[in-house]
C-alpha cells in the first residue's frame, strides 16, 4: 500500500538528512507531515531498520519493496503494540466489574478487552493495510485511564507527548482541558454539584502549564531556534490537500459533496447549468486536491474549523456544567472526536476510530451507549472496507468483519440482556442494508459496463450511505448526553 512507502521515506529522511532538512526534503510526494516526536520515532526505528535491508533507507529508491522491508515495517507495528495492549489493561482495571456474570467471557471487562484489542478498524488499518495506529491509541487510551485513576499529572503529561506524535488528537484536547480543569484544579465541590470558586489550585493550574510548556519545547524548540517553525506547520497543515480524502470520509461533508454533484445533474437536465462552465476536475475523481462545488457554496478551512468548534462546544458545556466523572469525560471525548471527524477538514475514513475506541469504554456501562456503539462501530468499519480493494483481500475483509461484528452484537446484548432491545427496527434493517450494498459494489458493479465509465460510484454509495449511520450516531449519543439526568450522589462528588 501507499503507506509503506511513506513510512520509508520517512525512516530514510531521518536517518541520512540533519534535524534541519526534515521537514524540507521533498525527493517524494510524501513528505513528512506529522510532528517532531514521530519523527524521532521514525530515526530511531531507522537504527534498527539498517540491519534488515539498508537500501529501504535510501532516500531516491522511490517506491522501494523487498520481503525484508515489509517484514520489518510489519515487526515493528507488532512490537509497538505492545503499548495498546498494556493501555486495555489499564482501561480495564478501570471498569466497574459489580455486574453479575456466569463466567469471564460475561464479565464486563473482558468484553471491553475483546473489544479493544480484536477492533477490526484497527486490525485491518494496522495489520492488512499499514500504519501505527495502535501505538499512538495505546497512548491516548492509557492517558484516559490515568485520569480515570486520578492520576491527572500522568494523564496530562502522555495526551501532550500523544499532540506531538500525531496532532489529529488536537480534536480530544477541549475534553481533557475542561476536564483536567474541573476536576484537578478545583479541589472540591458544592453539595449541588457547582464549583467552589474558593477551592481553585493555582499550583495544580502551574504544574499542567509547565507539562505543556515543557512537552512544546522538547518537540518544537529545536526547530524554533533553527527559524523553522513556520515551515513545520505548514507540513502539518497542508490545506491546499482539499475538503476531502481520496476516500470520501462518511461524514458531513460527503452528503454535502452527494448533494452539489445531485444538484448539478439536476441542473444540467432541467438546463438551469451550462456544462462548459462545470469544472472537469470533479470532486469524484478520487484525487486529493482542491475544487470548487458547482451549485453549494465551496467549503473553505476557515468554514470546517467554525463547524467543528460549534459541533464540539455543547459537549465541552455538559462537561463542564453537568459533571459525571470519568463517564462525562468520556462522553465528551467521543463528542469531540465525532464532531471533528464529521466536520473536519480533509478528514481521513480511519479517523473514525478515534471515536470508536473510546466509545467502546461506554459501551459496557449502559445499554443506551451499547446501542450507539454498535451503530457507530458497524457503520464505521463498513466504511473502511474500499481501503483493502484487491480481490484477495476481499474474503478476509468480510470474514474479519463477521467475527467481530458478531462478537460485538453478541456479548453487548448478553451482557444487558435483562433490559430493552440495543436497536430498534429502523436502526437493525439500517445495519442489514449494508449487506446488499457490499454485494453490490464488490461483486455486481464491477461485472457492469459502468465500471469504466462510473468507477467512483461504489466509494460514493458507500461514504454516502454510512454517512448517515454515523451522522445518526453521532446525534443519538448527543441527545442521549444533553438529556441526561445527573444523579444525586454524582453532584455531590
Amino acid at each position: 500500500s501507499t503507506d509503506f512507502e511513506v513510512h520509508r521515506n520517512w525512516l530514510a529522511i531521518t536517518h541520512n538528512l540533519p534535524l534541519s532538512q526534515w521537514y524540507y526534503e521533498a525527493t517524494s510526494e510524501w513528505t513528512l507531515d506529522y510532528p517532531p516526536f514521530f519523527a524521532w520515532f521514525e530515526y530511531v526505528l531507522s537504527h534498527v531498520a539498517k540491519y534488515f535491508d539498508p537500501q529501504m533507507l535510501v532516500i531516491e529508491n522511490l517506491n522501494y519493496t523487498s520481503q525484508a522491508t515489509i517484514f520489518f515495517q510489519r515487526l515493528s507495528v507488532i512490537f509497538t503494540d505492545i503499548l495498546f495492549i498494556y493501555a486495555v489493561h489499564e482501561c480495564c482495571r478501570c471498569v466497574n466489574g459489580k455486574r453479575a456474570a456466569k463466567d469471564i467471557l460475561e464479565k464486563p471487562t473482558f468484553i471491553l478487552a475483546v473489544l479493544l484489542l480484536w477492533n477490526f478498524g484497527l486490525l485491518i488499518v494496522d495489520h492488512i493495510h499499514f500504519q501505527y495506529n495502535g501505538f499512538l491509541f495505546g497512548l491516548m487510551l492509557l492517558s484516559v485511564a490515568r485520569l480515570c485513576q486520578k492520576r491527572y499529572l500522568e494523564g496530562a503529561l502522555l495526551f501532550a507527548v500523544l499532540l506531538h506524535f500525531k496532532h489529529i488528537y488536537l480534536y480530544m484536547a477541549p475534553a481533557y482541558g475542561i476536564y483536567l480543569l474541573r476536576s484537578y484544579c478545583f479541589t472540591a465541590n458544592n453539595a449541588d454539584g457547582s464549583l467552589k470558586w474558593r477551592s481553585f489550585s493555582f499550583l495544580h493550574v502551574t504544574l499542567l502549564g509547565l507539562i505543556v510548556c515543557l512537552v512544546s519545547a522538547l518537540s518544537l524548540g529545536p526547530f524554533l531556534v533553527l527559524g523553522q517553525l513556520p515551515q513545520v506547520i505548514s507540513r502539518l497543515f497542508p490545506f491546499k490537500r482539499g475538503l476531502c480524502h481520496a476516500y470520501w470520509a462518511p461524514n458531513f461533508w460527503a452528503l454535502y459533496n452527494a448533494m452539489d454533484k445531485a444538484l448539478t445533474i439536476l441542473g444540467l437536465k432541467c438546463n438551469f447549468l451550462d456544462h462548459t462552465k462545470i469544472p472537469k476536475a470533479s470532486m469524484t475523481g478520487g484525487l486529493v486536491q482542491e475544487f470548487q462545488h458547482t451549485v453549494l457554496p465551496s467549503v473553505t478551512p476557515l468554514a470546517t474549523l467554525i463547524c467543528t468548534f460549534i459541533a464540539i462546544l455543547p459537549s465541552v458545556f455538559c462537561l463542564w456544567f453537568k459533571p459525571q466523572g470519568p463517564r462525562g469525560f468520556l462522553q465528551c471525548l467521543v463528542l469531540c472526536a465525532l464532531s471533528s471527524f464529521m466536520f473536519g477538514w480533509h478528514v481521513h475514513e480511519k479517523a473514525i476510530l478515534l471515536a470508536i475506541l473510546p466509545l467502546s469504554l461506554l459501551s459496557i456501562q449502559r445499554a443506551k451507549d451499547a446501542g450507539i456503539y454498535l451503530i457507530l462501530t458497524t457503520t464505521g468499519h463498513f466504511s473502511l472496507f474500499p481501503l483493502l480493494f484487491t480481490p484477495p483481500e476481499l474474503p478476509i475483509k468480510i470474514l474479519l468483519m463477521l467475527l467481530f461484528t458478531v462478537y460485538s452484537f453478541s456479548s453487548l446484548k448478553s451482557l444487558f440482556r435483562r433490559e430493552k432491545p440495543l436497536l430498534n427496527w429502523l436502526e437493525t434493517i439500517y445495519l442489514i442494508k449494508l449487506v446488499p450494498l457490499e454485494i453490490f459494489c464488490e461483486i455486481i458493479f464491477p461485472l457492469t459496463p459502468w465500471k469504466w465509465h462510473f468507477p467512483f460510484v461504489p466509494l460514493l454509495l458507500t461514504s454516502v450511505y454510512c454517512a448517515l449511520g454515523i451522522t445518526y450516531a453521532w446525534l443519538k449519543l448527543y441527545v442521549s448526553v444533553l438529556t441526561e439526568r445527573i444523579p444525586v450522589r454524582q453532584k455531590a462528588e
